[in-house]
């Protein structure tokens, strides 16, 4: 069984390996995002108390959080094992969740760390320019147009940038994302389960590091 945490920063091709992992080994994907939004429609009672914060737009308290992932953590598919994604964000999550694994007799059996140089990251996400007159999205990097200045789906010639994707705001996202990434990485690295890949890759090679660290149990 594979119960797997994957930690990066953003950018670093965390949603392209889950999808690459969660087709070979049949884990159970489990995102908070999505985690929040069904237990909310279905109205669980975990879910109203997550609403309750959320309305007011505060944020979801650490015990909130961790009860409906335990919550999801019941759940029949997950009998294959895991992976989470978007929790734990903070070592004090990380320290609930292992109450829960334990709770549940479904340990964690790796956290794997995409690394990638801070430069590349940067490049990689401020990469992203979106057409004005249709607001189709490129990637100068990864998803350029076919013909440079013309979008491929309007034929629009205006291209514009995200606020948040401009490089001082992409690198200010990262270092908030790093100060809470380290403690992390630091805490899974004690326990003797973290393992990293080189995530300046091609993901078909990222995926293939990764798929030898799983496989080797």
């Amino acid at each position: 069984m594979i119960n797997l945490i994957l930690l990066g920063l953003p950018g670093a091709g965390k949603g392209t390996a889950s999808e690459s992992i969660v087709d070979k080994y049949h884990l159970a994907h489990i995102s908070t995002g999505d985690m929040f939004r069904e237990a909310m429609a279905n109205e669980t009672p975990v879910g109203l108390e997550a609403k309750s914060y959320i309305d007011k737009g505060n944020l979801v308290p650490d015990e909130v959080t961790a009860k409906l992932v335990e919550e999801r953590l019941k759940q029949p598919d997950t009998k294959n094992g895991f992976i989470l994604d978007g929790f734990p964000r903070t070592t004090v999550q990380a320290e609930l969740l292992e109450d829960i694994t334990k709770r549940l007799d479904k340990p964690l059996t790796k956290v794997i760390a995409i690394d990638v140089d801070e430069d590349v990251l940067i490049k990689r996400l401020s990469a992203r320019y979106i057409c004005k007159n249709c607001g189709a999205t490129y990637n100068k990097i990864s998803n350029p147009t076919k013909v440079e200045g013309t979008c491929d789906r309007c034929g629009g010639h205006e291209f514009f940038q995200r606020e948040d994707d401009k490089p001082e705001v992409v690198k200010n996202r990262l270092e908030v994302n790093k100060k809470m990434n380290t403690p992390l990485r630091d805490f899974y690295e004690e326990k003797g389960i973290l393992s990293t890949v080189n995530g300046e890759q091609t993901p078909e090679k990222v995926f293939e590091d990764i798929d030898k660290i799983l496989s080797k149990d």
